[in-house]
């Protein structure tokens, strides 16, 4: 009797292993996050000179919202131009998120996007863009010191159909500061509305939808890394 009791208790605790192991794994999927690809690492960036990251362009953790406010009222397009291997996607920036507007077109215009890629695919969910493992987006991320901007959440603006969100830190960041590297395009035709207030939605798909469901779908590893890179091109329109 002893025996059959502790089979019965065995098999419950693996039934509850199971089921934590599952529901992890659907809440990661629910949430867009900066990740790395899990392959060999790229040799080590040797850190750039301080005289180097100085100049009119330099944006670093201390002047991140005086810097993307002047930048702002001197660059005022809302309208870009995604170009991939697949076909292009156009994005309407809202100027009620100025500071993630300004912040957009400024790593376009220094060509941050350029070398980068679609690292995360999730079909009925997202695409996540703004990262790759080439050095020179490293190179990028080292010179702007891995800033923050802050979240910009506005009413009227939902995680719909094409929405454009940016990725963000979930653990130690009470105040939901936005990765400026890293976005993503809701692909889900009934939206992603899970997420409102938790991220901050700065633009909106105006056309190439096709492109999005056709990355969407890439066959992708277990990292939801595409296992051949869509990488991206910016052109910043009007």
């Amino acid at each position: 009797m002893q025996t059959i009791f502790i089979k019965i208790i065995s098999a419950v605790v693996i039934l509850l292993m199971i089921w934590s192991c599952n529901s992890e794994k659907s809440k990661d999927l629910a949430i867009p996050h900066t990740k790395t690809k899990n392959t060999v690492a790229a040799k080590p960036i040797k850190k750039i000179p301080e005289k180097l990251i100085k100049g009119a362009d330099s944006i670093d953790r201390k002047n991140t919202v005086p810097f993307l406010q002047a930048f702002g009222k001197e660059n005022l397009e809302t309208k870009v131009k995604l170009k991939t291997r697949f076909g292009n996607i156009v994005i309407q920036l809202y100027n009620e998120t100025p500071l993630h507007r300004a912040n957009f077109i400024f790593l376009s215009k220094v060509g941050y996007f350029d070398t980068t890629c679609f690292y995360r695919v999730v079909p009925d969910f997202i695409i996540q863009g703004g990262d790759s493992e080439r050095p020179k987006t490293l190179r990028y991320r080292n010179r702007y010191s891995n800033y923050r901007v802050p979240a910009e959440f506005h009413p009227n603006l939902k995680h719909q159909y094409g929405a454009v969100a940016a990725a963000r830190d979930w653990e130690n960041n009470p105040s939901k500061e936005s990765n400026p590297f890293e976005f993503y395009i809701v692909q889900n035709k009934q939206g992603a509305h899970h997420l409102d207030g938790e991220h901050t939605v700065f633009g909106q798909v105006i056309s190439g939808f096709s492109v999005i469901d056709k990355i969407a779908n890439l066959k992708a590893g277990s990292d939801e890394w595409p296992l051949n890179d869509v990488f991206i091109k910016v052109e910043v329109l009007d």
